[in-house]
């Protein structure tokens, strides 16, 4: 379903400053970015605030960690003329907006998050019995909100988060949406459609209401999306007033469910840095293809003559990424028959891994000696995020009644 102010055209992600990406997080979710940029209006951020909130006796590298990231992004191929790239904590808004929603956020909504317990566990060296770490799913809904974007790409393992944005939203507006009077503001609103929209309107209205009829759903909100002469707040009362609610001020979004290749690490477990089996996107192609060359493959195969399994090798999950249809077939039949060995597979693997890391390697190398234009990119950046943000937190402050004049 289409997000109900129409802006399903923007999407807001983030990622915590880890320093300088592996190939897990660029098959992870920047490759996607990239594709991302250009079919839709895209909020992509440094989740700094979010770092603390598990490593908050370690921030001394933060803002390096943050600034070689931005650097792989760049160079990645996420383009600043496409997206809005900044830093979270240089958007105190989102600090404000996080703030006013615990206001209205249930305790037991943040303690039954499927990922608090689970990183408590994995995370037990730790202490994380602090308001940071159970609050953090509010400032990620807070970050989403602020932009009230349509969509939020996540894997499956992330959509309870989206859903928790969601029920955050719709409990605010609940909340604060129902302005004195909205009925006949909303009909006052309604008549500078014109006559034959706002006939349109009450229509679709009444098939959805009484016949949850979605396409008469869809299209009054097409309808109200492309008035021109309705004021913010007027299309907002009017989305709220189609829907059987009250105005809407944050928008509730959808997950946009991304599919996550399956990136192992050298040994076969998730490529992670606490592992130690990642292969960088700055990292020496001769390091890269070193590590290729030595990487473990499918024990059965002890001498050059035994046939093997190539679902049982972790150099087989890097053939289903990089390798064509011919090649995985060469390489499994190859292994399954002792027709090749596994120097001979992992050729074109490290041909093909090479060949992706090149390019993103020169174009790293520009950033490196030129870090001033990466800071201006993310000053712009931060700038137009501001910009937004604000819109969104005077529009909320007014409706919770903090505007002071």
């Amino acid at each position: 379903m289409v997000s109900a102010s129409g802006q399903n055209n923007r999407i807001v992600s983030g990622m915590r400053p880890t320093g300088r990406l592996h190939l897990g997080n660029y098959h992870g979710a920047l490759k996607n970015w990239v594709k991302l940029q250009h079919e839709y209006d895209c909020f992509f951020f440094v989740a700094d605030w979010h770092a603390l909130t598990t490593h908050y006796e370690d921030t001394g590298d933060v803002a390096s960690r943050a600034w070689d990231m931005i650097i792989d992004w760049l160079a990645a191929g996420v383009n600043p003329g496409s997206a809005t790239l900044f830093i979270q904590s240089r958007v105190p808004e989102h600090a404000e907006l996080h703030l006013l929603l615990s206001m209205i956020t249930p305790l037991s909504w943040l303690e039954r998050v499927p990922t608090y317990k689970d990183q408590q566990e994995k995370l037990k060296e730790r202490d994380l019995s602090t308001y940071g770490f159970l609050g953090y799913p509010l400032l990620q809904s807070a970050d989403i909100l602020m932009y009230k974007p349509g969509l939020v790409p996540v894997g499956e393992d992330q959509v309870a988060h989206v859903e928790i944005t969601r029920e955050i939203a719709r409990r605010f507006n609940h909340s604060f949406g129902r302005e004195p009077e909205f009925e006949s503001r909303a009909e006052t609103a309604l008549r500078k459609t014109g006559k034959k929209n706002a006939r349109l309107f009450r229509e679709m209205r009444k098939r959805w209401q009484e016949q949850g009829d979605e396409e008469s759903l869809e299209v009054a909100r097409a309808m109200l999306s492309s008035q021109q002469n309705l004021t913010k707040g007027d299309r907002e009362r009017l989305f709220g007033y189609l829907e059987g609610g009250g105005r809407e001020i944050l928008v509730e979004p959808e997950a946009l469910l991304t599919e996550t290749p399956k990136m192992p690490g050298l040994g076969g477990q998730k490529m992670s840095k606490s592992y130690g089996n990642t292969i960088g996107l700055r990292e020496p192609l001769e390091s890269v293809e070193q590590k290729i060359r030595t990487m473990p493959t499918d024990p059965a195969r002890v001498r050059r003559s035994d046939p093997g399994t190539p679902e049982k090798c972790p150099l087989w999950e890097f053939h289903k990424i990089y390798s064509d249809k011919d090649t995985q077939e060469w390489a499994h039949k190859g292994c399954t028959t002792a027709g090749i060995g596994c120097l001979e597979c992992k050729g074109p693997v490290i041909e093909a891994v090479s060949n992706e890391l090149r390019p993103i390697q020169s174009r790293a190398q520009e950033y490196e000696e030129d870090p001033d234009a990466v800071r201006s990119i993310i000053q712009e950046g931060c700038e137009t995020a501001r910009s937004r943000a604000r819109e969104t937190l005077d529009e909320v402050r007014q409706i919770m009644g903090l505007q002071y004049r």
